[in-house]
């Protein structure tokens, strides 16, 4: 799954996610769900979503 779908996520799933400041170079990073922060039903470049450990970016990858 992309994670480009509000619908498919929910807090507790284990994300990888691009961090705002990884973009340039598309490093990314894995968590788990805490909190969805994207409000609309899709977005194309990645549900935008707040980690467990505090880091916020958007899905790229649903583990």
């Amino acid at each position: 799954m992309e994670g480009t779908h509000r619908s498919e996520i929910k807090p507790g799933l284990e994300v990888m996610v691009e961090l705002t400041e990884d973009k340039r170079t598309g490093k990314l990073t894995g968590g788990t769900v805490k909190e969805v922060l994207t409000s609309s039903p899709v977005h194309p470049h990645g549900i935008k979503v707040m980690l467990e450990n505090g880091l916020v970016g958007r899905i790229k990858q649903i583990i």
